[in-house]
């Protein structure tokens, strides 16, 4: 009985009509926070079983993905390329230093930077890690393209939510 007289309470005022169709606004299928927190939660869920024989956790092939790019980096330039913040990115290159993939020394140029370089052993695991790319797209059944343009919208949202924080 509960159950039915809450969604009897909803005024008007969460309803609005998009094509001629009365969509409530308030309705959590209606809500972009609730499609993006799930579509995360299981495409990270979909990275971990592969990421596994790596020894990599998601947030772990995040950072070896930047350093691939470009090594040495500082963890202020590799903390904003990745959008985190230095007390979540430093427990991440303790462990990948601990596994050997990467070092972490003081800079020569600025003493108060710290710059990470990848190993030999971070080098060679780009080797490995070419055959996760295919396995996402697989176990997604997506196309490329199809996965392009939604990395694409993903970029326009990020954009947009960047420019609401200034």
């Amino acid at each position: 009985m509960q159950e039915q007289r809450a969604s009897d309470d909803r005024t008007d005022a969460s309803i609005v009509e998009i094509d001629g169709e009365p969509i409530d606004l308030l309705a959590l299928e209606n809500q972009v926070c609730f499609a993006l927190a799930v579509a995360a939660r299981g495409v990270i869920g979909v990275y971990r079983p592969i990421l596994e024989p790596l020894g990599l956790t998601h947030p772990q092939y995040l950072v070896m993905l930047a350093l691939w790019q470009r090594s040495p980096r500082t963890v202020r330039d590799l903390g904003a390329a990745l959008q985190l913040e230095p007390a979540t990115l430093s427990p991440l290159l303790k462990r990948l230093e601990a596994q050997g993939y990467l070092t972490r020394q003081r800079s020569t140029k600025d003493e108060r930077a710290l710059d990470v370089e990848l190993t030999p052993s971070g080098r060679a695991l780009r080797e490995q890690a070419l055959g996760i790319p295919p396995q996402v797209v697989d176990r997604l059944g997506m196309t490329l393209e199809e996965l392009g343009s939604l990395r694409d919208r993903l970029g326009e949202v990020i954009d947009a939510v960047q420019r609401g924080e200034r």
